[in-house]
């Protein structure tokens, strides 16, 4: 496990402030609020940057005193990973909110960590261009934070997750490096790469501060159809027929909950005559498939999962592509003795958000850990994304890093020495 950094002293944090305010500016340097906590843990400062030179200054103060230091964007998923051991310093990158260019010609962008994906998205749109990527809560999350959380959805059937579409990105290192991989061409294997390292780290190796797309067109047109069965391993045969048909789908996601039948959801893009041949070549293959009406809100049934009175713990598992009915008849099996609500949303590569319903904490616990067991007999994982505290207090979030462990602990020696960020939030109390 990396050590959190020793407790740096009243004399040592009131001269770290003054440098801080120093070079933010005071306005930008505010002691932390009660909503600032991170997963419970309370923070002292709140700090904001207003370039990627300020961010680096500001680690390195932060490094030289031993003080931990939180990254923080739109806050959506701050209570994801273990609760930090420490978290003396938030630093917010609200102000790093621009997109810095926009090549349209060469189909790529440079944006700063803090800008929203909403945003970024109405600026690519002015030319008929998209980032192919739907995260969770586009409106408030932002690119740092999709980044360090590696959060896509549905379009990652067709145009990949993160790392396949980040091509470039720099990235401010706890001794106050500013380390800079990838281009702004699409084609670039030179160098370290620190796109795919950062991505998915959740802010333990260095905190971004800019980031290179590549980016894809708008579509022209866009339908979806919908189709429900009796079990979800009937679904799991139309997903695999569809996947070894020639069709060009851009969303191909199984949903499932514990009081209604299983349905699949499936989304192309293009021009009008070619979406109407491949909706036909769609229906002949749903043999055992009841074509239904498909919700406005189909492709945002992520989120919904989000969003009850219940108290809930919801996970992020990861099974082969195979394997997606089988998964959803052991989310069955193990919340029904238990007394639990269950609903799943889940992507045709295997990926998929669980939601565990229910009061009872230590069944939602007992759940996970049944739950977690029984995907890693199918070669899968279980990460748990929010759950109440009772529940968090009985679970490792993270599961079991196989024997990935002393390579991420080696990561984070080399980048982060004296564990000043995010300490002990990622797998293995790295």
């Amino acid at each position: 496990m990396t050590s959190a950094p020793e407790p740096a002293t009243q004399a040592q944090t009131g001269t770290l402030w003054a440098e801080l305010a120093s070079i933010v500016g005071a306005e930008h340097l505010r002691p932390a609020a009660p909503a600032d906590a991170v997963d419970g843990v309370a923070a002292e400062k709140v700090v904001e940057p207003g370039n990627a030179d300020e961010v680096s200054r500001v680690l390195r103060c932060a490094n030289v005193a031993r003080v931990s230091v939180i990254p923080r964007g739109g806050g959506t998923k701050l209570d994801w990973g273990n609760p930090p051991r420490r978290a003396d310093l938030i630093l917010s990158t609200a102000r790093l909110n621009r997109v810095l260019e926009h090549a349209w010609a060469d189909m790529t962008a440079t944006l700063q960590a803090g800008c929203t994906v909403e945003l970024f998205q109405k600026t690519l749109a002015e030319h008929g261009q998209r980032l192919a990527l739907d995260p969770l809560w586009p409106g408030r999350a932002t690119i740092g934070g999709i980044l360090a959380t590696n959060d896509s959805g549905s379009l990652r059937v067709r145009f990949g997750a993160l790392r396949d579409l980040i091509i470039g990105i720099t990235l401010a290192l706890p001794d106050g490096t500013l380390a800079r991989s990838g281009g702004k061409v699409v084609k670039n294997v030179a160098g370290y790469d620190l796109p795919k390292l950062a991505t998915g780290s959740l802010g333990t190796l260095g905190v971004v501060t800019e980031a290179v797309f590549r980016l894809y067109p708008l579509p022209r047109e866009t339908r979806s159809v919908s189709f429900a069965a009796d079990t979800a391993q009937t679904l799991q045969k139309l997903v695999l027929a569809v996947q070894d048909s020639r069709l060009a789908f851009t969303g191909l996601q199984l949903r499932a909950q514990s009081a209604a039948p299983p349905q699949l959801d499936v989304r192309f893009e293009g021009i009008a005559a070619g979406i109407e041949a491949q909706l036909r070549q769609l229906v002949s293959l749903a043999t055992g498939a009841t074509p239904v009406e498909t919700p406005e809100d189909t492709w945002s049934a992520r989120e919904a999962l989000w969003r009850g009175s219940q108290s809930a713990l919801i996970g992020k598992f990861s099974v082969l592509p195979t394997g997606l009915g089988a998964a959803c008849d052991l989310v069955a099996r193990v919340a029904g003795p238990l007394g639990l609500a269950w609903k799943l949303v889940a992507q045709a590569v295997g990926l998929g958000l669980v939601r565990l319903e229910g009061q009872n904490e230590q069944a939602l616990a007992e759940a996970a850990t049944r739950l977690r067991g029984e995907i890693e007999q199918l070669r899968g994982s279980l990460v748990v994304l929010r759950c109440p505290p009772g529940a968090k207090a009985r679970l490792d979030v993270w599961g079991s890093t196989g024997d990935a462990l002393p390579l991420l602990r080696r990561v984070k020696q080399e980048l982060d020495p004296a564990g000043i960020l995010n300490p002990g939030r990622f797998a293995g109390g790295v």
